[in-house]
């Protein structure tokens, strides 16, 4: 009974951890392969790469601002269309007083949210692990 309510806990827990992370696969900026493209053949990442890619679960930011924000405008050209724009990691304007790109904002409510699902699948996991040692042991 006690490890059928763990299992769906646990089946629970994965599933909002693959929500929470589905910004890191791949955004409309990003270039995606067509079928007539080939892929490379060996899929290498160096340590910079997981570095940039903890960095940014880490650090989650937005273009949503409120009306007292100061939007700090982007030094990646002057006259940028809304895809260069995105390109250059940056947000587009969406209304004539604001800068055409402005650099995005830090999206704090995301943030606390994967913090506290790492901290409350950490410590399902340790509350787990007694019960599977001792389950383990009885036999």
């Amino acid at each position: 009974m006690l490890l059928t309510g763990t299992y769906l806990a646990w089946n629970c827990v994965v599933l909002v951890l693959l929500y929470s992370t589905s910004s890191s696969f791949a955004s409309p900026t990003e270039h995606v392969l067509e079928k007539s493209e080939v892929a490379p053949r060996s899929f290498s990442m160096n340590l910079q790469d997981v570095y940039e890619a903890l960095f940014s679960f880490f650090r989650p930011v937005t273009c949503k601002h409120k009306d007292q924000a100061t939007l700090i405008p982007c030094h990646v050209g002057e006259s940028l269309n809304k895809t260069e724009c995105l390109q250059s990691n940056c947000c587009p304007s969406k209304g004539s007083h604001e800068p055409l790109c402005y650099m995005p904002f830090a999206d704090n409510t995301t943030l606390t949210f994967r913090v506290l699902l790492i901290v409350a699948g950490g410590l399902l996991l340790l509350g787990c692990l007694p019960l599977c040692c001792c389950a383990g042991l009885q036999r």
